[in-house]
């Protein structure tokens, strides 16, 4: 467990960096956005770019990982949404909360720390849980927040979310990085000396810049949503995504391997402890934009972040 630790430490001291760094001001909230354009168009496409065009082909078509990941994705958000709706939280708030207890960070914090400590193969199983979260979950999360405006006209607000959301998927570059990688691993190709020098300088420089981020954007969403709310609000989401997301895959998987599905077992570890994972930090700006409620999102995703530590360690220690 404290060799667990000692990996796991500086990831989530970096946060800590960002969030006081943006706390005291020392970082200029108007500065967050240009950090976060940095990790998400430059930094971070070339880190999954790397990690793909590395990792056998194989890994990065298991179908037994997207089905058993894509099954809990939709039972926890099913969940989340049934256990949290009431008089105050409609299908916008409990939509995106059901968003941040079924989309664990696997981009900004996932893959390096999993590499981290697994090695490059949990690269793949990771990997493809990104494009699973970023092509359906967030697309339906997304389309269900929108039926709260009448049920006729909600209907049509929610096609035209879900038909929005997978537009913002396109515009993504992350998605076009992880295919660009896995073409170049299924003709061995790789970049020019010079190029892939330079796109894997920018990959070395996405997962320390992107967690300092993810502590500038918990302290920002802090600082510009501190209305009070009940705990109750925001703590069970939160436990949901650290406890009942990683125990719910366990179970399926294990399940679905005992009925002859060809899961591997170090494929099932790798993404139970990539659900272990705190929630990813980008959904508060989504709810910002959809006009939910930020301020809770941005407490659950404040709680996974710092419970994570503990959490996600002690499910790395239990499981390898």
């Amino acid at each position: 467990m404290l060799n667990i630790l000692l990996v796991t430490f500086p990831f989530f001291a970096l946060v800590a960096a960002g969030y006081v760094a943006a706390h005291r001001r020392m970082l200029p909230l108007e500065a967050i956005p240009g950090l976060n354009g940095f990790v998400l168009f430059f930094a971070l496409p070339c880190m999954l770019y790397r990690f793909g065009s590395t990792t056998p082909i194989a890994q990065l078509l298991d179908l037994s990982v997207v089905g058993v990941y894509l099954l809990c994705g939709l039972v926890m958000v099913a969940f989340a949404i049934a256990m949290t709706m009431n008089e105050r939280i409609r299908w916008n708030d409990a939509s995106l909360g059901a968003l941040v207890a079924a989309f664990p960070n696997s981009g900004f914090m996932g893959v390096p720390l999993l590499v981290a400590l697994l090695g490059q193969r949990a690269a793949g199983p990771a990997i493809l849980t990104m494009l699973v979260d970023m092509l359906i979950t967030s697309s339906l999360c997304v389309a269900l927040s929108r039926l709260d405006e009448g049920e006729g006209h909600g209907r049509d607000a929610m096609l035209d979310a879900g038909k929005k959301a997978l537009k913002g998927v396109a515009a993504n570059p992350m998605p076009w990085a992880i295919l660009g990688g896995a073409l170049a691993s299924y003709w061995q190709f790789r970049l020019p000396g010079p190029v892939e020098k330079t796109a894997w300088l920018l990959a070395d420089a996405a997962s320390p810049v992107a967690l300092f981020t993810i502590g500038a954007v918990l302290a920002r969403s802090q600082i510009q949503s501190s209305h009070p709310m009940p705990v109750s609000d925001y703590l069970p989401v939160a436990l949901m995504k650290l406890l009942l997301h990683p125990l719910l895959i366990l179970v399926v998987g294990t399940a679905a391997r005992q009925l002859g599905v060809p899961l591997d077992g170090d494929a099932l570890t790798i993404v139970v402890l990539v659900a272990a994972l705190p929630s990813a930090s980008n959904v508060s700006l989504l709810a910002e934009r959809l006009g939910a409620d930020n301020g809770r999102i941005a407490r659950i995703i404040l709680v996974t972040t710092v419970a994570a530590f503990v959490t996600f360690s002690a499910a790395v220690s239990l499981l390898t």
